[in-house]
């Protein structure tokens, strides 16, 4: 009897560890995507913009696996420590799925992008991008590792984010007022830099989630948020 129950611990144990196995391929392949999208809108590459949108089903169909795999553990009847690891999964799939997503979308705006002339503006697209990225592979990080204070750490820098992003949004908008060419280009890096804001509010969602994973509902400390660009005056 002992050594079937430890059998079924054993096999419950193989199936998480195949559901964080899962995660992190699913994570490392946003990460991937979003790199991949901020170099085709620097390279002003179109073949390369269509891959990265088409590569995002591979993430859509990851996560499709992951939420299966979690109702299987469910209906397994997991204990309280177990469910809120499986909860976390749950959430932390949904996250990454819509940084993909976002991805996604930056590659397909860079097409249109690429029909007007270069904008100096794109450099200042691609600092957010790489501040966005690194949030993305810290937060994972501290997922993988179960580290609360890298994923505090994560979650404090989401408003250095939001201050590029609203810098970057003032700017785009007083160049669009000065020159009304610029209108359509510059919606476009609009959107994108909206994406990249929102992809660092995800990394901060995922945060949370770890500290749910370490904590339970143990509250998290106050955070910071600087987005100001509803209230933006140029």
């Amino acid at each position: 009897m002992n050594e079937q129950h430890n059998h079924i611990v054993k096999s419950y144990d193989d199936e998480q560890r195949a559901l964080l196995d899962e995660l992190i391929r699913m994570g490392q392949m946003s990460a991937s995507q979003l790199e991949a999208a901020l170099d085709v809108v620097e390279r002003r590459d179109d073949r390369a913009a269509e891959r990265v949108v088409a590569n995002d089903e591979a993430i859509d169909a990851l996560e499709r696996q992951i939420n299966h795999d979690v109702i299987h553990l469910i209906r397994r009847g997991p204990l309280a420590g177990d469910l809120r690891v499986i909860l976390a999964a749950l959430r932390v799939a949904s996250d990454i799925e819509r940084i993909g997503d976002y991805a996604a979308n930056i590659a397909k705006r860079s097409l249109a992008l690429n029909l007007a002339p270069p904008l100096p503006h794109t450099r200042g697209l691609g600092t957010l991008g790489r501040m966005a990225v690194q949030q993305v592979r810290d937060v994972l990080d501290a997922y993988v590792n179960r580290d609360g204070a890298a994923a505090l750490y994560v979650r404090e820098r989401d408003a250095e984010l939001d201050t590029l992003y609203t810098g970057l949004f003032r700017e785009l908008l007083t160049y669009m007022m000065e020159d009304a060419r610029a209108i359509t280009p510059c919606t476009h890096l609009l959107f994108m830099a909206k994406n990249l804001e929102r992809i660092g509010d995800h990394a901060t969602n995922i945060a949370e989630n770890v500290w749910f994973l370490i904590h339970g509902e143990e509250r998290m400390p106050p955070r910071d948020k600087r987005d100001d660009s509803n209230t933006a005056v140029v």
